[in-house]
């Protein structure tokens, strides 16, 4: 070992530390609560390392290890899908996740390096900086390569002093916010230089944080409450498209509760219907349906449609009396779940999962209109992305009033990854002002009301009903109104101005 390395090692042992305390800030493992002091404690612990740090190219390391080992605890259940389901060896699952998060902290560790090259020449500016290079490589991470934004900062923050800040910023608005009070108390406990302008930062944030607390949003329910039934079938994700024992279970389960159900809405999970329409027994569709199509009952249920031919999607039908089959297509896909990239194919033809390429559906497709309501389902990990979530409000009069996801995260075990995805639909609903309902295979099936707190659950990896009753919101957000027009290029300019700024500054100094 060098003595650079050596001398360089505490550091970055104290980064590996902050970034296991990141992960585990998204859904502390055991109870799956959300820890928002825990995540700004470890972010700020960055800031300060980064600011100690004796080059860019140090500090690049030290954001890159805090990256990786963020990354790597917060999604390192993939191994699950890759091993245990997928039968990948061990080494190569392992090598793969880590590889992922290799590659995605990439872009932390350009953030760093770069943040620690402009800082000496920012002055009142570097807070302002770090949280906009932060927010840059949040964005980078969340669209790139099709993106893959889970675990982002702003979502330990659907609970505590920062998630009155949803539906005005959203949750990388969270992440700039809580970014700059990072940067602002690490830059300052650092000593590198008096500490006005950090805490002058620390004020701005704390004002933002107080203004979003006095000013919220006003939206108002819409209609009486809606009964629901949510299924959660536990079919074993091993046996899930087994023809011999999760096809006929998943078959009978669904068709036996879909038919014992009493309330308004009935809502199965993704693919909770494991076959194509044309693989099915004769005329069970039409017996499933049958129900649906007279008295006032309706459901929403996944199942994949399509043919050779037009191509597969990802889809859910809904039923309902004296209306045709309402159809939505799952848009954002998964990548090698989905559909394969290019380059890829031999990877996944290393596994022993049913894969391929799926159609996409489109952005801002019509809800489900039941009961004076607008239901819009997402499939999966669609509702990671706020910005396709909000096509549905450029148009006020036809935004939805209730969220549905169905989801089938049985492929990643009994993990974190549960907790996880619960807290990303805590974060719509605080965006968006609206409920939401979930129905899944093996958890987390719950209700989630417009101000993000569960009202009903089930326990994850049981087989039963969940009923209960939803209220439907209406009214748009600020989030909801500038994501449906804009898109996310309001958050790139706040990402990017700063940068640009101290770039220009330092072309300034150095020209002749």
């Amino acid at each position: 070992m060098t003595p650079r390395i050596a001398r360089l090692l505490p550091a970055l042992l104290i980064a590996v530390a902050g970034g296991l305390a990141h992960a585990a800030s998204l859904a502390w493992p055991g109870s799956g609560r959300p820890l928002w002091w825990l995540q700004l404690g470890s972010l700020t612990v960055l800031a300060c390392l980064l600011q100690r740090a004796g080059s860019w190219r140090q500090a690049a390391l030290l954001g890159w290890a805090f990256a990786i080992t963020w990354l790597t605890g917060t999604f390192w259940w993939l191994f699950v899908s890759m091993h245990t389901y997928g039968g990948l060896p061990a080494p190569l699952a392992v090598l793969a996740v880590l590889g992922l998060a290799a590659f995605l902290g990439a872009y932390y560790a350009f953030a760093a390096g770069l943040w620690r090259w402009l800082a000496p020449m920012l002055d009142f500016a570097a807070p302002v900086a770090f949280a906009a290079l932060w927010l840059l490589a949040e964005l980078l991470r969340g669209r790139w390569f099709t993106g893959f934004p889970w675990g982002a900062g702003g979502y330990a923050h659907v609970e505590g002093p920062f998630a009155p800040l949803a539906p005005l910023v959203g949750v990388y608005g969270i992440g700039f916010v809580v970014a700059l009070l990072a940067g602002a108390v690490g830059s300052a406990a650092a000593l590198v230089r008096p500490a006005r302008a950090e805490v002058a930062s620390a004020v701005l944030a704390i004002a933002v944080m107080a203004g979003a607390h006095a000013w919220m949003p006003a939206g108002r329910n819409q209609g009486p409450p809606l009964g629901v039934t949510l299924l959660q079938g536990n079919i074993p994700q091993d046996e899930k498209f087994e023809d011999r024992t999760g096809v006929p279970l998943a078959l009978a389960w669904y068709a036996e509760q879909l038919q014992a159900s009493r309330t308004s809405l009935v809502v199965a999970p993704e693919t909770a219907i494991p076959l194509l329409p044309g693989q099915l027994p004769d005329g069970y569709l039409e017996r499933l349906a049958a129900p649906f199509q007279r008295g006032q009952q309706a459901a929403l249920l996944g199942i994949p449609l399509g043919g050779f031919q037009e191509g597969y999607t990802n889809s859910v039908i809904g039923l309902r009396p004296g209306a045709a089959v309402y159809r939505f297509d799952k848009h954002h896909l998964v990548p090698f779940g989905e559909f394969i990239p290019p380059l890829f194919r031999w990877f996944t033809d290393l596994m022993n999962i049913p894969l391929g390429d799926f159609n996409r559906g489109a952005i801002g497709q019509p809800s489900f209109a039941w009961q004076g309501q607008r239901l819009a389902p997402n499939v999966c990990y669609e509702d990671l992305f706020a910005e396709e979530l909000a096509a549905r409000f450029a148009d006020p009069a036809q935004a939805p009033t209730v969220f549905v996801n169905v989801s089938n995260i049985g492929w990643f075990g009994n993990t974190v990854a549960i907790d996880q995805h619960l807290q990303i639909s805590r974060m719509r609903a605080l965006e968006f002002d609206r409920p939401v309902v979930r129905a899944t295979n093996t958890g987390a099936t719950a209700i989630v009301d417009h101000r993000g707190r569960v009202t009903h659950a089930l326990p994850r990896y049981t087989r039963g009903a969940l009923v209960g009753e939803v209220q439907g919101r209406s009214g748009t957000t600020p989030v909801a109104w500038w994501l449906s027009r804009l898109g996310l290029w309001p958050l790139w300019a706040i990402g990017l101005a700063p940068v640009l700024g101290a770039l220009w500054r330092l072309r300034r100094r150095l020209r002749p």
